[in-house]
């Protein structure tokens, strides 16, 4: 029966659903640009928001989210997640009322619109293969977080192709015991089978995301971070 509804959507992906998810984004992603300019970041990040949930209402995707207590909107954290699919950047920017900034990969800094609004929004830009030109972007991260605003990373430094947990990279964990930022872990499940990565082989979907208490690494000794760092991984890991 999936196999007859996944044909049955193929018409409605291609002359719907992709469309106007472009169209979306150059449309709101100039609005952003020229937002940013006049009014500031904060109104940039609304329409972000709503570029967010437009892509995921058009999908459709639906959206289950446990664990909002563990989090306070008026502050900010260090968020590590899962990485399956580019569905959780608008999942996540969309449903968590945080003022978000991105640690995103250099190469997407050159897609038109989209990475310049990213730009203007405040996002941080990182080069994975220079690693002090990462560690200054890093720096940059935190000077945005002093003004109330989220940084998400995506520790394992890449979609995973099977839905499997990679190992996490040290850089947002070792940046949140020097901040003083408590790391919030978020598990996503579920969006690796409605955009695989790769592929253009959308389907709607239904996304679980469990948010988990945050964890505080100020007072943990540089010798312990890697057990903090597995211990905080087994909890998105059990999760999924």
């Amino acid at each position: 029966m999936k196999t007859i509804h996944r044909i049955l959507y193929q018409p409605y992906k291609w002359l719907v659903a992709i469309p106007v998810a472009g169209i979306a984004t150059l449309v709101l992603g100039v609005s952003c640009i020229l937002s940013a300019f006049v009014f500031g970041q904060n109104s940039a990040h609304a329409i972000a928001v709503l570029w967010s949930r437009i892509c995921c209402y058009i999908i459709p995707v639906r959206i289950r989210i446990t664990g909002k207590e563990h989090y306070r909107r008026d502050r900010p954290y260090i968020i590590v997640a899962n990485h399956q699919s580019m569905v959780d950047i608008p999942v996540l920017h969309g449903r968590l009322g945080l003022k978000i900034k991105w640690i995103i990969k250099k190469e997407l800094e050159h897609i038109p619109v989209f990475g310049y609004a990213c730009k203007k929004l405040g996002c941080i830009y990182i080069d994975r293969h220079d690693s002090s030109a990462a560690i200054q972007s890093i720096h940059e991260a935190g000077r945005k977080l002093q003004k109330g605003a989220s940084v998400i990373f995506f520790p394992e430094g890449t979609r995973t192709r099977n839905g499997r947990l990679h190992p996490f990279k040290k850089g947002a964990f070792r940046f949140a015991k020097d901040s003083g930022i408590p790391v919030l872990p978020i598990t996503i499940e579920n969006t690796i089978r409605i955009l695989p990565p790769e592929t253009l082989d959308l389907f709607p979907g239904t996304v679980r995301v469990r948010i988990h208490p945050p964890v505080d690494l100020t007072d943990t000794p540089v010798n312990d971070l890697d057990s903090a760092i597995s211990r905080i991984r087994n909890t998105i890991s059990s999760a999924l």
